[in-house]
């Protein structure tokens, strides 16, 4: 009866909400054409407004506080939604933005009776919560109605019945906004302050990623003043992971936030369109068969040259390059006429010093060409002066020939040659590291481990783009080597992170770090926030507790993640028999799950030539099956079929592995990363097959998936 007046009162308020949305959107006029600077202005913040409102039209909010104010007798039903309205009779807030610091209240308010706060810009706001409802308004429609908290009810943790419901829906081939069940624990981050590098250690499926965006939301809400959207910058592990949550920033409102892959931004920092061309598929051999054994990670190639101890031997390298620089001899114009040396190294070193090498450059040469025409201009014969000209032009050139183009490229190839040179004499760069890169680089090779080498130098030589970044998201960070950090930390006026990964899956442990302590060294105490998120809401009870047995054999020391309370079947671990067809078996895995209403369905091989086989066996058989592979640039949803590495980031309704045997999922720590990533894919179905020798990854699911299968029973 209570539930029933509730969707009665809530249905008046939603109709009422529509009205005002619409007649809001009546008002603001027609669009403005015209060539009047002030009008276009206007015209801007018009169509800005109606956007904001068209959206509000769909679904205007999510939630309800009512909310006594103390010293107050007066209770606010505060209505919130992923945009503000104000009343256009009063102007009093109609509509509550999440990002308000009332709003907050709606998040970190779990129950109980006792007087809460929240931050307001002027100070801190204390009250009372007298009723907590969640909201569901999809195209208009009130789906659903529950109440989480009402003050002197029975107060059954209701919350979860909303979440479960939110978390139980099917995906598409896009990730959401949880703008509407955001937990607590995710609140304290997404709100934390700006100027603070947040490093989080997120388990799989704890929402890491999408907390993150909404954290960019609130930034650009609370600090607008000092923040812009272009000048932050989100850097994803792949261009099919940027495909996959590109539409959660704009459904919070926010626009023109640049999301690229640290590749790309690189070659955009240097102007070479081709930089990776040649680089023959980086890390693939990691991800063969029996690759990912016993490896020496701490010598590896990626692990050194995104070491702090390069970075040393950088700047070592652009200290003496620089310091001999300049060439010691004077420049002789034409016979007789000199500028001696000691000048130009006072405008070089003394006037210029402030410059980095580059543009020095370019004002030294500016300088000494103003001398030269200074110097004929005092020449009244035309001839001379033409016959000097023609001279001193060609000395000018090749003085400045021997100064150097400063390219990073080749500066870094230099840089190499010098540590060969130098191998045995203190130098504790590995020689095989050395020698690889040199033969790499003599083939015009670069690999995904050289790209902050190289923007080191460049930004060392030529200095940081005049258009300094305010905050930065590196997602999958344990793969990110703490010089790419170094790098970006350069181009900021203030170091503002959120870093964000999960060391369990870090399958580029050959060029990311083995401990966050990696990256909290490299901000002082006062200005870094560590945070751990263990509650995971992408997938069932099962498979999350299936993954966990996989958990100790990583070596990552991580606590165990913790499942929201949603139940699904068990995972299955079926062992395929050599007369089975493994095609028909993959077939009708894809066609029950279909029937049972999975919209994505991914069918996960160990290696991207399996999938590549498999994916057109299956098309083969008629099933419309699409390949993920690497550098692919988007990902469409429906049934996929992916090698394991390339799945990370991504998640499906219903996950099938293949392939699951004790050689190709040894018991080692990179294996064990793999196959932790690939069971965590799933939001309600994972089942694993192999043939022969099951993997000893598996044994402790085995025993798990028994057990629930004797309680069932």
């Amino acid at each position: 009866m209570e539930m029933n007046r509730a969707y009665e009162e809530e249905q008046a308020r939603l109709k009422e909400t529509m009205e005002e949305i619409s007649q809001q959107i009546e008002g603001i006029g027609d669009r403005y054409y015209g060539d009047n600077f002030v009008e276009q202005l206007l015209d801007a913040k018009r169509e800005e407004d109606r956007n904001r409102l068209g959206l509000l039209l769909a679904e205007p909010y999510f939630g309800r506080l009512d909310f006594m104010e103390e010293q107050t007798d007066k209770t606010l039903p505060l209505y919130i939604g992923k945009r503000g309205m104000e009343d256009s009779k009063t102007g009093e807030p109609y509509i509550i933005d999440w990002r308000a610091p009332v709003a907050s209240l709606f998040y970190t308010f779990t129950g109980g009776e006792e007087p809460v706060v929240y931050e307001a810009p002027e100070g801190p706001v204390g009250g009372e919560v007298l009723l907590k409802r969640n909201l569901s308004v999809r195209k208009q429609a009130l789906e659903r109605v529950v109440d989480s908290y009402v003050r002197g009810g029975d107060n059954l943790s209701l919350t979860d019945e909303f979440l479960l419901y939110r978390l139980g829906e099917k995906k598409d081939n896009r990730l959401r906004d949880i703008v509407s069940t955001i937990q607590a624990e995710q609140d304290r981050i997404i709100r934390a302050p700006r100027l603070t590098a947040l490093i989080i250690q997120g388990a799989a499926g704890s929402g890491k990623t999408t907390v993150a965006l909404h954290r960019l939301a609130y930034l650009l809400y609370q600090y607008q003043d000092q923040v812009r959207p272009e000048r932050m910058v989100i850097f994803a592990p792949n261009t099919m992971f940027l495909d996959y949550i590109s539409g959660v920033l704009p459904e919070l409102g926010v626009g023109d936030v640049r999301q690229t892959t640290f590749a790309d931004w690189v070659i955009d920092l240097l102007d070479r369109p081709k930089l990776l061309e040649k680089d023959m598929a980086e890390g693939k051999q990691w991800f063969s068969v029996g690759n990912a054994r016993n490896e020496q990670f701490e010598l590896s190639p990626g692990r050194c040259k995104g070491s702090l101890v390069f970075k040393d031997k950088l700047d070592q390298f652009i200290a003496r390059y620089e310091a001999d620089y300049l060439p010691g001899q004077d420049f002789e114009a034409w016979s007789g006429k000199v500028l001696p040396a000691a000048d130009i190294a006072a405008w070089f070193r003394v006037e210029y010093r402030h410059y980095p090498l580059a543009p020095r450059r370019e004002r030294l040469t500016a300088r000494m060409n103003r001398w030269l025409e200074m110097e004929l201009n005092q020449i009244g014969d035309p001839k001379i002066r033409k016959e000097r000209s023609k001279t001193s032009k060609q000395r000018m050139r090749a003085y400045v020939k021997r100064l150097g183009e400063l390219d990073a490229l080749q500066l870094y190839r230099q840089l190499f040659d010098t540590l060969a040179a130098d191998l045995g004499d203190g130098v504790n760069i590995p020689v095989a590291v050395v020698e690889q890169t040199r033969r790499d680089l003599k083939k015009s090779i670069v690999r995904q481990e050289d790209l902050a080498p190289l923007a080191w130098l460049h930004l060392a030589f030529h200095g940081t783009p005049a258009q300094k970044l305010d905050h930065v998201v590196l997602d999958e960070a344990q793969d990110v080597p703490p010089l790419q950090i170094e790098v970006l930390k350069v181009c900021m006026n203030e170091a503002s992170f959120t870093i964000l990964g999960d060391l369990a899956q870090g399958i580029h442990a050959y060029r990311g770090i083995q401990r966050w302590e990696e990256f909290t060294a490299l901000f002082s105490p006062d200005r870094r926030s560590y945070h751990e998120l263990r509650q995971s809401y992408r997938s069932t009870m099962e498979i999350i507790e299936f993954a966990n047995t996989i958990l100790p054999f990583t070596d990552t020391l991580l606590p165990p993640a913790q499942p929201v309370f949603r139940s699904g079947e068990p995972v299955r671990i079926r062992e395929l028999t050599e007369g089975e067809d493994r095609i028909s078996y993959i077939r009708n895995f894809i066609a029950v799950n279909e029937q049972d209403g999975m919209a994505t369905i991914a069918v996960i091989a160990r290696t991207e030539e399996d999938s590549a086989a498999l994916c057109q066996a299956l098309l083969n058989q008629g099933v419309e099956a699409s390949l993920i592979s690497e550098g692919q640039r988007g990902y469409s949803g429906g049934i996929s079929v992916v090698p394991v590495y390339l799945t990370k980031g991504l998640e499906f309704d219903a996950v099938l592995l293949l392939d699951v045997d004790a050689e190709r999922y040894t018991a080692a720590p990179q294996d064990a990363k793999l196959l932790y990533v690939g069971s965590t894919r799933a939001l309600h179905r994972l089942e694993l097959v192999y043939q022969g020798e099951a993997s000893p990854l598996t044994e402790g699911g085995s025993q798990l998936v028994k057990a629930s299968l004797r309680e069932n029973t």
